[in-house]
């Protein structure tokens, strides 16, 4: 339609012919729906919106999770080094020694899996976008930068928040209790 300031009142028009056809005579118990463009366009982008909301929400759990399994992982590895934890503090080594090494530590483990994350997901990308190729769809493969480099930091931030309390549980071990656990 070329000139949509004319499309309500065409939308209009076809619900006057459609109740004619279907016999009713009151608006309020039509039994079909008209729906112009905009409309259509309206619905569809509250359906988008509401999917937007719902990955978002599954990211922002799955990112949690992953916290607290990167927090459990630390604690097994303090755990782990309590030995090791008291014989550095035995010879010198500080609370924040002791504290920044196991952040440094969880700062590592989640780049890594950042990182792998990264890669799968820039594969895996790569494959569709083939699939798609393969079947004539106009899809280009595209790894923004800006997407790499919030990936990272966005899982470097979930290690440094989820390793503090376990770097802090390490850091305030007893040298002379750590050194007799074995």
């Amino acid at each position: 339609m070329k000139d949509q300031t004319i499309a309500e009142a065409t939308a209009e028009d076809m619900r006057f012919i459609i109740r004619k056809n279907h016999g009713i005579t009151d608006p309020a118990k039509d039994d079909f729906e008209v729906m112009t463009q905009a409309e259509g366009l309206e619905t569809l982008d509250t359906i988008l919106n509401a999917i937007k909301f719902l990955l978002i929400a599954i990211g922002a759990i799955s990112l949690v999770v992953g916290g607290v399994g990167i927090m459990n992982i630390m604690y097994v590895i303090v755990t782990e080094r309590t030995a090791e934890i008291g014989l550095k503090k035995a010879l010198g080594a500080t609370q924040k020694d002791i504290r920044d090494e196991f952040l440094i530590e969880a700062l590592l483990v989640t780049l890594i899996g950042g990182i792998l994350g990264i890669l799968v997901g820039t594969m895996m990308s790569f494959i569709v976008a083939q699939i798609a190729k393969a079947f004539n769809f106009d899809w280009k493969f595209v790894v923004p930068l800006s997407g790499i480099i919030i990936g990272v930091g966005v899982s470097g931030t979930i290690g440094m928040i989820f390793g503090v309390f376990p770097a802090r549980k390490a850091s305030r071990l007893d040298p002379i209790q750590a050194l007799g656990h074995e």
